[in-house]
Parts: structure tokens; C-alpha cells; sequence
């Protein structure tokens, strides 16, 4: 255990630490699809019943009009924001009509590419940006690569608690600029360790023979319908997943969050050839926000995201700018089939104890060659990562992902009792002993399972989905919100409608000054001139 990890347990293991630690927020965001009873992507707008996409808090649409997306507001407690995350589900089926929530992250059988709707938020400028943005996205990556699902898991510890590390630690920076460089630390641990999450958690090994964002990523038949690698985790977080030849090799530099921004700002402003080509407008029609590599900040898709809340019309990195982290949003997470919420109990008290590790341990510095062993080391597990003495990289030398995974728990195990001691309770030491039998048998992660699961449904991916899916929406139908409580969700809903209008009333100016303005933001962010640009470029493609 290193001395600063020591030192940071030791400070918080007293009544005041404990105190602060149990102060710490998480959250959920959920995506996952509509589909009809056949198990096929529902053609429908998004329910009017649930609200407007635009406006409302906690359900609104991704990157595909039948991607819902669910998010919790930020708990303390574990429980409660579970039970909140269930309502929320609960009264998401009771607007759902015939339709369900696909079990999934690798989705359904899919129409052709041209018939997928692409997420709409109305008339308003700011909704037709939302939507400008998306037809860049299906222009880039194909709208079949918009219909992939994931768990998000927001996480963060109360400001107090780094004001005591800062104090402690002697650190001359101000409380932003620590809270921020703790949080970016945070994150290259987690670029470090993150590959077991997707050994622990990976759910996806399996998808569809007809899903046509495959190409030509090479897959193995499991059966007539259904495609796999036997030895994946997450077929979701590979390279066949959210990518393209525009992300290759972009890899932000987290050693600062100047330099992470930076290097953001840098993809956001630089014009990338094959977009150029295509323009910003076909027959008088926005196809794309610009033709930079990245068109926003949150197109470059990463497993970890440092966060901040922003204002309405504020660009994300500004938010960091101006205020600093907040928290972190962990993004590789699949939906876990197996569970109605598409994520337990014990998942999120294992992430809580993975995370504060990763917050409290020294974090070096992270150069190229490093970073390359982590990106390969993550790559290997989701590809692989079931697969018998499989080696990962730690500092130029082969260690076995077994080997590494264990040492890793085992200096889990005590961030793990610092949880249970400031919450009351065993959870986090019981989520821990659950990760071990994962270890131990590897036909106990969530990958072995499904394929498990599949192979017990003649190989096909879509029956077992499909059941899957049936089976949780009986789960929420037959537990239906008393009157109160859809009495406040049905007026969180229509107060959403009333605001869409409010915005669309509220416009002024013609959208192609409002994307002006918009894209104006971008070039107020630090980035550097043009050598230096492409210097910053060049680093992230050795990355």
C-alpha cells in the first residue's frame, strides 16, 4: 500500500472522516431502447406521457429517437437512489403503451440505417442543435452504432473531504484547482484499473448476425442469428463499438485538466478533411454542427469522463474552465441483463469502494508508453478477457490479468471497510466477496452468463434479449406506482411539455446564427495556435 494511501486511510477513518465519506453522491443514467413485442426497435416518437426529451430532469432520449435514457438525480444513499431509479422505471412503463426497455446494451434487430430516427427535440434552436448534432453522429458513425446502450455511473465525494486531503497534504493550490487534479488523478488510475470493471461487469459478448454496424470486425457464429468472441466481456467497448477513423488514436492527455482540455479543444477545433468533404448542409439542410474531428466535446467517447454541471447554453469544457471537476462519470458500464434496472445493488457499492481506491491512491504522471499499456490492457479485456492465462502489460513486463485483478481487490478490500465503517453495514465488504468469486470462477461474470444464457436459448442472441426484456417489463407493470407518486411523475412531465414551449416561444434569430454563436464558444477554450495544434494532435495519435 503507498504512503500517501496510508496517510489519506488514516485521516479518514476517524469519526470526522467517516462523516465526510458517507457524504459522497452517486447516480445513474441508464440508456436503453424501445422495442414491440417482437423484439423489434419501436417506430414510435418518444412517449408523450414521459415529457419532453428537451426539457425534463431525468428522462429524455440519446443519440436514437427510441433510446430513452433514464438518469437519477445524485444520492448519498445507495438504497434511495436505487428506489428512486425503480420509480422512475415504474412509471416509464406505465407511458411505454405495448412497448418495452430491450434488456440489452447491443440492441435489437435493427431497420435499415436510413429508417432509424434520429433523437428530435422540437422546433426550439437549442433542440434543433441537439438534433444537427445526431445527424453528424449517424453521418459519421452510422445510425446502427446510435442504438448501442450503456450504464453510466456518476460518482463524487464532497468537497469538505478534499479540503481536508489539501489541508493535510500541505498542497499550496487553491480548493478548485485540488478538488480539479484529484479528480483528473482519479481518472488516470482509473485508466489504469479500469480493464477489470470489464472483466468484473462486462455483459456483452454476444449481439445480433443482423446488426449492420459490425462491418467487418472479426466475430465468430455462434448460431444462424447470432454472432460473439468466446472469450469477450464487452463487445460493446471494443473497437467495434463507438468508433471511427476520426477518434482513432485520440486519446486526451489527463495529467492536468488544463492539458485534458486542451487537447479536447484541440479535436474540437481542428478540421478534419473527410468532413470538409461532406459540409455542414445538403439541399439546404444542417447535416452536420461543423467539420472538425470532434463536433462537440462529448462526441469523443471515452470510458471515464471528468464532469461538471453546466449552465443552460454553457459548453461542457467552459463548465471545467471556469469551475473545475465535479465529478466523474464512469461511462464503460453495460446494462447487466440479468437485473430489471440493468444495474444491482452490489455493483454500485463495489463501484463506490473501486473509485474511492482509485481517488486516494498515488497517481504518477501518465506518458505515452503507459498510456498505450493501458489502452491495449483494456482492449485485451473486452476482446478477451475470459480467455485462460491471458497477460496483460504493467510497466513493460506480462502479469496475468488474474494475478493483477486479485492484487487489485485486495487493495480494494480496505477502502471497502472504510465505506462499510462510515455507512453502517457489511455492503461493500459483500460486494467485494461477490467480485472475488468472479475471480475465482469465471463462469460467474456477467459475460460467462449471458453466453450461458444464450446457448440455452438454441444460440440465439435475440430470444434470449427478447425474454429477458418481457420478464423485466412484468417485473415493473406488475408493481405499479401508487396514485401520489404518479401523480408527481405525471407533473414533472407536463411541467417538461410547458417548458419546451416556453423555449420554442422564446427563440430568436435564424438557427444558423445561433450555431455562429454556439460554435464561437469553442474558440474561446485554450487552444493552441496552429504548430502547436497540431503537435498536441500528433501526441494523441502516438498515444
Amino acid at each position: 500500500m503507498s504512503s500517501l494511501l496510508t496517510r489519506r486511510m488514516a485521516l479518514l477513518a476517524g469519526a470526522d472522516g467517516l462523516a465526510l465519506l458517507a457524504q459522497g453522491l452517486r447516480g445513474i443514467e441508464r440508456e436503453a431502447l424501445r422495442v414491440d413485442g417482437r423484439g423489434h426497435l419501436a417506430a414510435t416518437a418518444h412517449p408523450l406521457a414521459l415529457g419532453a426529451a428537451l426539457t425534463h430532469p431525468t428522462i429524455t432520449t440519446d443519440y436514437a429517437e427510441a433510446l430513452i435514457e433514464l438518469i437519477t438525480p445524485p444520492e448519498q444513499d445507495t438504497a434511495a437512489m436505487l428506489d428512486g431509479y425503480d420509480a422512475l422505471h415504474r412509471f416509464v412503463f406505465s407511458g411505454l403503451g405495448d412497448e418495452m426497455l430491450w434488456s440489452h446494451s447491443m440492441p435489437c434487430r435493427l431497420p435499415a440505417d436510413p429508417d432509424i430516427p434520429i433523437a428530435w427535440y422540437g422546433s426550439s434552436h437549442i433542440g434543433m442543435l441537439k438534433h444537427v448534432y445526431r445527424r453528424g453522429l449517424a453521418l459519421r458513425y452510422g445510425k446502427s452504432m446510435q442504438c448501442i446502450a450503456g450504464i453510466h455511473y456518476n460518482y463524487s465525494l464532497p468537497p469538505a473531504l478534499w479540503e481536508r486531503l489539501r489541508a493535510d497534504e500541505g498542497d499550496g493550490s487553491t480548493a478548485m484547482q485540488f478538488q480539479s487534479e484529484s479528480y483528473v488523478a482519479l481518472i488516470r488510475n482509473f485508466r489504469r484499473y479500469g480493464w477489470l470493471l470489464m472483466y468484473l461487469f462486462g455483459a456483452a459478448p454476444a449481439l445480433s448476425a443482423h446488426f449492420p454496424g459490425r462491418g467487418d470486425f472479426p466475430l465468430e457464429q455462434l448460431s444462424a442469428d447470432t454472432v460473439y468472441l468466446p472469450y469477450a466481456t464487452s463487445l460493446r467497448m471494443s473497437d467495434m463499438g463507438y468508433q471511427n477513423d476520426a477518434q482513432a488514436g485520440l486519446t486526451p492527455d489527463y495529467n492536468t485538466l488544463d492539458s485534458y482540455i486542451t487537447s479536447l479543444a484541440a479535436a474540437m477545433n481542428h478540421p478534419y478533411l473527410p468532413y470538409v468533404e461532406l459540409g455542414t448542409r445538403r439541399e439546404g439542410q444542417w447535416v452536420q454542427i461543423n467539420t472538425n474531428r470532434l463536433q462537440i466535446e462529448n462526441e469523443y467517447y471515452s470510458a471515464i469522463r471528468p464532469k461538471r454541471v453546466a449552465h443552460s447554453g454553457e459548453r461542457p469544457l467552459h463548465a471545467l474552465a471556469q469551475r473545475g471537476v465535479q465529478y466523474v462519470e464512469v461511462r464503460c458500464l453495460d446494462v447487466d441483463p440479468f437485473e430489471p434496472l440493468g444495474i444491482g445493488a452490489p455493483a454500485c457499492h463495489f463501484l463506490d469502494a473501486f473509485l474511492l481506491f482509485c481517488a486516494l491512491q498515488d497517481s504518477p504522471l501518465t506518458g505515452n508508453a503507459e498510456s498505450r499499456e493501458n489502452t491495449e490492457n483494456f482492449a485485451r479485456t473486452v476482446k478477451e478477457g475470459r480467455r485462460p492465462g491471458l497477460l496483460l502489460e504493467r510497466h513493460g513486463e506480462q502479469v496475468s490479468l488474474q494475478a493483477w485483478a486479485g492484487e487489485l481487490l485486495d487493495r480494494i478490500a480496505p477502502m471497502a471497510a472504510l465505506l462499510d465503517q462510515a455507512r453502517g453495514g457489511d455492503d461493500c465488504a459483500t460486494a467485494l466477496a461477490a467480485q472475488r468469486a468472479k475471480l475465482a470462477d469465471v463462469a460467474l461474470t456477467p459475460s460467462a452468463r449471458v453466453l450461458a444464457a444464450i446457448r440455452a436459448e438454441q444460440g440465439s442472441f435475440d430470444a434470449f434479449a427478447l425474454r429477458q426484456s418481457a420478464a423485466h417489463a412484468a417485473h415493473f407493470r406488475g408493481r405499479p406506482l401508487a396514485p401520489a407518486a404518479l401523480a408527481r411523475f405525471t407533473a414533472q412531465a407536463d411541467a417538461s411539455l410547458a417548458e419546451q414551449e416556453r423555449v420554442e416561444r422564446a427563440d430568436s434569430g435564424d438557427f444558423g446564427q445561433f450555431v455562429q454563436r454556439y460554435q464561437a464558444g469553442a474558440r474561446y477554450l485554450p487552444v493552441p495556435d496552429e504548430p502547436a495544434m497540431e503537435a498536441v494532435l500528433a501526441r494523441q495519435r502516438v498515444a
